[in-house]
């Protein structure tokens, strides 16, 4: 089953990344499963057995627990829909890491403090993150080509959606001072002019960050600040998707529960409004 799903059309459509991290996923299920009876799947302590692994792979890590039993799940359910197996036991297993991020907004002060030491192509990618809320590996692949001056097109690499960002006045500054001196076909690049890679990058950001005195933040968080600032400047759900290219539902779950719920600012925005309004409608006596 598991070579099976390797060598389908669903797996080869995974983007080239989240193939590798399945891979590393598949490793570990086929160390632990791979000589598993099919025909033991549909035995209700098959479940049992199977929950009671990944509650041991969350020993060492919840979050990748929940990973690899997810990876599992969906290995599975592709298996059930064609008849490979007779049941899907890894079906809604439920969370056991539950994110902690409410307040994991870059700040205006964390932006100074960024500025203050980060390198010109360090701080352009930051700029590219806060105003577009792209993912990292998406704006580590941005060519120039995907700039016209006036938008950013581009096609992430999960999901395969496209989206077509206006850029504002600041990221426009920034990448038309870096397009002055560009050679390299992509817009971010090393002190050697050529394309970063994953790794070296979160290197080098990890250094600068911590240059900068900013703790308990990453530059994935600058996605969800992209989120929330569209927010507070009162854009609405379908806007700020259209930019950073998240579903509705997307865009709702994480200003619901993870980001505005500590922002005061909302608040006095809202009561403001409010106030305004009666204001205006309100009749004299």
């Amino acid at each position: 089953v598991l070579n099976a799903y390797q060598n389908s059309p669903k797996y080869m459509d995974l983007a080239p990344r989240t193939r590798k991290d399945y891979v590393r996923q598949i490793r570990q299920i086929e160390a632990q499963f791979g000589d598993f009876p099919l025909a033991a799947l549909t035995d209700r302590r098959t479940r049992g057995e199977l929950l009671a692994w990944r509650d041991k792979l969350a020993i060492k890590s919840r979050r990748q627990a929940d990973y690899t039993f997810s990876t599992f799940a969906a290995i599975m359910a592709w298996a059930a829909d064609r008849g490979l197996v007779a049941t899907n036991p890894c079906a809604r297993p439920g969370k056991l890491y539950r994110s902690q991020r409410a307040e994991s907004i870059w700040t205006a002060d964390d932006e100074a403090a960024l500025q203050a030491v980060a390198p010109a192509r360090v701080w352009l990618a930051y700029l590219l993150a806060v105003w577009t809320g792209q993912r990292q590996g998406d704006l580590l692949r941005l060519t120039w080509k995907a700039y016209d001056g006036t938008h950013i097109r581009l096609r992430q690499s999960k999901g395969g959606r496209r989206v077509v960002i206006p850029v504002a006045r600041p990221l426009k500054d920034a990448l038309d001072r870096a397009a002055l001196d560009k050679k390299a076909v992509t817009i971010l690049t090393t002190t050697k002019d050529t394309p970063w890679t994953s790794d070296g990058f979160r290197t080098t950001w990890g250094k600068i960050v911590t240059k900068a005195n900013v703790t308990g933040l990453t530059f994935h968080d600058l996605r969800g600040t992209a989120v929330t600032r569209l927010a507070l400047a009162d854009c609405s759900e379908a806007e700020i998707a259209t930019i950073t290219g998240h579903s509705l539902k997307d865009v709702g779950a994480i200003l619901d529960a993870h980001y505005l719920s500590r922002d005061s600012r909302l608040a006095e925005s809202a009561m403001a409004k409010r106030e305004l309004y009666e204001g205006r409608t309100k009749t004299p006596n």
